[in-house]
Order: C-alpha cells, then structure tokens, then sequence
C-alpha cells in the first residue's frame, strides 16, 4: 500500500520538473533545419519562406541569409517531409546542403540564432 508521504513526494517531484522543463523536449515542436547555399538577398528568403508556408504541415519558417539557414516548424500533431521541403528549396533555384529533424519551435530557433551573432 503507497503511503501518503510517497504520493505527495512523488507529486513533489512531478512539480518541480516540469516547472523547471525537464519535460520541454517532449513536448517541443518538430521542425526541420536546412542548411542553404545560394541565398543572397532578402527576396531570395522571403520567395523561401513563401513556398514553404504553403505547405500543409507548416506552422512557421524561419530564413537567415547570414547563416544559410531556413527552419520549418511543424503543425501540432503533424510531421514535416523532408525530401519535399528540400525539393521546394532546390526547385526555388538554391542548394541543399543540410537537412535535419530537431525538436525545437522556429522561435526557439530564431532565438538561439540571434544570441550567436
């Protein structure tokens, strides 16, 4: 029999690691990380980031013309196609160096972008 010290420690403990997001990565987003050779101006990110949104698993994209990067983020419950999202970039006229699934948002992303440079 579970005493009630053992079920109010072990609801203790739940506590505590999700307000301090030991669970965060199980529930972050799924998005997709590509890295881009050929983007140079902001109108070769902005027609990026416009194929991609039309996608219908796309939740929000992200381009970084100084790090050749472009993120897509899932829709909650959905999952992103890799090899058409490469296809979008390389039928847009760029190249596809890198391609990665990662368990971060695209503002994640973005965020961490920005505090590197």
């Amino acid at each position: 029999m579970t005493s009630s010290f053992t079920l109010k420690f072990i609801a203790a403990c739940a506590s505590a690691t999700l307000a301090t997001g030991l669970f965060s990565s199980a529930l972050a987003a799924e998005s997709i990380k590509v890295t881009v050779n050929g983007m140079v101006c902001a109108f070769c990110a902005q027609g990026i980031e416009k194929r991609l949104a039309k996608m219908p698993a796309t939740q929000a994209v992200f381009v970084d013309l100084k790090k050749k990067i472009v993120a897509v983020e899932a829709k909650d419950g959905q999952t992103l196609d890799g090899p058409a999202i490469s296809h979008e970039i390389t039928e847009a006229g760029y190249d596809v160096v890198k391609l990665e699934t990662i368990q971060q948002s695209v503002a994640e992303i973005k965020a961490q972008t920005k505090a590197a440079k």
